[in-house]
């Protein structure tokens, strides 16, 4: 597992969802409270962006057809998706973001 950093929280300003490509993979960043999560980015059922999707509490629901998926644990909340997104650890450390890929 490799460790990336993806650059400062303060950076990221209040915006609840922030899209990060690290390499190939993209990646959907979610602020819950004070919290960050990560997890894949682009939608399972039709591959929309999920960044432009909504944050509602702890799921994020696609902008296209409406899906939703849990941002901590990538399970699908309502679909029409039928797979999971792909998690991500999320570490701070003296105010920078690092992603465990």
């Amino acid at each position: 597992m490799a460790r990336k950093a993806i650059g400062r929280a303060k950076d990221l300003g209040e915006a609840p969802l922030n899209a990060v490509k690290i390499g190939r993979k993209n990646i959907l960043l979610a602020r819950v409270g004070k919290q960050y999560f990560a997890m894949g980015n682009i939608c399972t059922h039709d591959k929309c962006w999920l960044s432009g999707g909504k944050l509602e509490g702890d799921t994020v629901r696609c902008r296209c057809h409406g899906s939703v998926f849990n941002v901590k644990t990538g399970a699908v909340v309502h679909g029409p998706a039928e797979r999971p997104e792909p998690v991500f650890s999320v570490a701070e450390a003296e105010g920078e973001l690092f992603i465990d890929l």
